[in-house]
């Protein structure tokens, strides 16, 4: 019989095998200071392109009044126990009601994690005889809530119609043997590519298919539509999303998330979500400070509009200097390269050490290999000379990249690794 953990000595993964050459610059960086359009990394300034503060609310004036009134007020304890218990208060239910509206469903409930909240959700809504139908791109929080499924599931292609319908195909001959239902899952806006799902072409199948349709938009509330609803909004077919989600941590920029529907299927997933009936409930602090931001998200429309000024700024001059940013429809902005994961390692430590701009970088097992994404998100906070500096720094790395300079760079890294 082999030790358990014999396999952890071996093989590291494909991500872990870097590990002493990434930790701590590459992968665990530590950004310090304010949260805004420039920080600190490893003592320099740098212009941050990796937050996901939207809307630049992580260090609003009246964002910080009242997150720390709050925190005067009731602790980080408050309310102790998980809902359904000890922890229920007005201001949950009263955000809960105000989240509902806004994203125009009848009842909504939160949730105290995005990531744990979509796995727990998805668990929640199929049995065993039920098929689930969803985007091969999805998110890792829908993946391992897939996971938990017991019955059938099926992939689509990303983003393609054709393929989601061959497979509703497959799940209707399915359902109508078990006896199931069938789910449809697709995100509002994919993190990665910063593509828009096809909501509207997937609304459009259930003419033809009996399912119900459950949509991961973390990324596109508060950014999207016309009033920031989302997705849903901005594609004019939110009354046909069935199960809404969204999180706190990109628009609102706080801790937490939210499941919105017609008021009975909320009331049956608040009596089901295991991950809220057996968690402490959400914290007061973080409710009243969402109430906050929610108003700001109403009320302040110049928001949105400061944050689409960057991103159009930023994306098309990308466009203009002839790099690659994929089909994005929101504000994430892929730039895509060709490359190995040394000279990813190589161009990334120039663009910080050398040009002061600190993005994410992507790159196998996440996307293909031989590709490198460097993935930006801009805020409200970012200005236009930010956007001047990071294109102007974007040529260079991208000359150094072509002509060679980052494979020499990197040389000594493939030998030490034996690639």
């Amino acid at each position: 019989m082999k030790d358990l953990f014999a396999k952890i000595y071996k093989d590291k993964g494909p991500l872990g095998k870097w590990a002493a050459q990434a930790e701590g610059y590459f992968v665990f960086p530590k950004l310090e200071g304010e949260i805004s359009n420039r920080m600190k990394f490893q003592g320099k300034d740098v212009i941050t392109w990796s937050i996901n503060d939207y809307l630049g609310l992580a260090n609003h004036p009246e964002v910080r009044k009242v997150d720390g009134e709050a925190g005067v007020k009731y602790g980080s304890a408050y309310p102790m126990g998980a809902r359904m218990m000890s922890g229920h208060t007005d201001l949950h239910e009263q955000l809960q009601n105000e989240l509902a509206a806004f994203v125009n469903k009848e009842a909504a409930y939160l949730l105290n994690f995005g990531y744990q909240g979509m796995v727990s959700t998805i668990d929640a809504l199929v049995a065993k005889d039920d098929i689930i139908v969803y985007d091969v791109d999805a998110h890792a929080c829908i993946i391992d809530g897939v996971r938990l499924h017991m019955g059938k599931r099926f992939t689509y292609k990303h983003n393609d119609i054709e393929s989601l319908e061959k497979n509703l195909e497959r799940a209707t001959k399915m359902a109508e043997q078990t006896g199931g239902g069938i789910l449809v899952i697709s995100e509002g806006v994919f993190g990665m590519r910063g593509e828009q799902g096809r909501l509207k072409e997937i609304v459009a199948l259930k003419k033809k298919y009996n399912f119900r349709f459950f949509v991961d938009d973390a990324h596109g509330f508060g950014t999207l539509g016309a009033t920031g609803a989302g997705a849903g909004e901005e594609q004019g077919v939110q009354d046909d999303i069935d199960v809404y989600f969204a999180t706190f941590a990109k628009s609102m920029a706080s801790t937490g998330a939210f499941i919105a529907a017609d008021k009975e299927i909320i009331d049956y997933l608040k009596y089901n979500l295991r991950s809220q009936m057996f968690a402490k409930s959400l914290q007061m602090q973080l409710v009243v400070g969402a109430l906050k931001r929610l108003d700001m998200l109403r009320t302040m429309p110049e928001l949105k509009k400061n944050l689409w000024t960057i991103v159009d700024a930023l994306q098309s001059g990308l466009k203009e200097r002839g790099f690659d940013i994929g089909t994005t429809q929101s504000c994430v902005t892929p730039v895509y390269l060709k490359g190995s994961i040394p000279e990813a390692m190589a161009l990334v430590r120039d663009l910080r050490e050398n040009y002061g701009i600190f993005c994410s970088i992507v790159v196998y097992p996440v996307i293909p290999k031989g590709l490198i994404l460097l993935r930006m998100i801009p805020t409200a906070t970012h200005t236009l000379e930010d956007v001047r500096e990071t294109l102007d720094a974007f040529d260079a790395i991208r000359e150094r990249l072509v002509n060679g300079t980052y494979k020499r760079m990197s040389a000594a890294l493939i030998a030490a690794m034996g690639e």
